[in-house]
C-alpha cells in the first residue's frame, strides 16, 4: 500500500514538473515577445507583467470563445 501511494506520488510530482516546464519555456516565449515590441521603458514594464499572467489571457479566450 505504501508502494503504491509512494508511486502514485512520483506521478504526480512529474506532470507538475511537467507543467512548469510548459509554464515556464512561456513566459521566456512572452517576455522575448512583449519585450521586444516595447518602446519606452513603460511598454517594457506592462509587458514584464502581462508575459507573468499570460496563462489568464489565453483561458479567458478560450471561454469566451467556447461561450461558457
Amino acid at each position: 500500500m505504501a508502494k503504491e501511494k509512494s508511486l502514485e506520488n512520483q506521478k504526480q510530482r512529474g506532470w507538475n514538473k511537467m507543467g512548469d516546464t510548459v509554464y515556464g519555456m512561456g513566459l521566456i516565449g512572452a517576455l522575448f515577445y512583449f519585450i521586444s515590441n516595447a518602446h519606452t521603458f513603460g511598454d517594457g514594464v506592462m509587458g514584464f507583467l502581462k508575459a507573468i499572467v499570460w496563462p489568464a489571457f489565453v483561458v479567458f479566450k478560450l471561454l469566451e470563445f467556447l461561450k461558457i
